[in-house]
């Protein structure tokens, strides 16, 4: 694991909204193309009715795509998160997980559109699963991408 790598996860790791919400980066690929993030329920994290607070959800879904693309796309491009909705498909409870992936066709396809248009906003979805894989949230994610000049 490169320095700059284990860096990334031990900040995002104990960075204070995602340590304070219970968020926990798993895994993430080599290649910067997949990562997956949990969040456990505890009491601090649950809403009144007992289940995943809304927000907690929200945040582990926040800075991926983003900061997967920095890394795939180059220095060359700017990258920032534009919008975000987020559906709640069913009640969250016990140990959730999101995992972002990132395919090359989707890379050449981001940079292929950029050679004719100044700037592109792609939609990406992630979708928040409880244990037994049952959708409790899909998030979409709004990116804005353009090249420096």
């Amino acid at each position: 694991m490169s320095f700059r790598k284990k860096y990334l996860l031990k900040f995002l790791n104990y960075w204070p909204p995602f340590l304070g919400a219970g968020i926990q980066i798993e895994t993430m690929s080599k290649d910067y193309k997949e990562i997956e993030v949990s969040l456990k329920m505890r009491f601090w994290n649950r809403n009144y009715v007992n289940t995943h607070y809304g927000g907690s959800l929200y945040s582990m879904t926040d800075p991926f795509y983003m900061l997967m693309l920095i890394q795939l796309m180059g220095p060359e491009y700017i990258i920032w998160d534009k919008a975000a909705t987020i559906k709640f498909k069913k009640p969250g409870i016990g140990k959730v997980r999101a995992l972002f992936q990132i395919s090359d066709d989707q890379i050449k396809s981001f940079k292929k559109a950029l050679d004719s248009t100044n700037k592109i906003e792609p939609i990406l979805i992630v979708l928040v699963k409880d244990e037994s894989q049952n959708i409790i949230a899909e998030v979409e994610k709004t990116l804005y991408i353009k090249k420096k000049h």
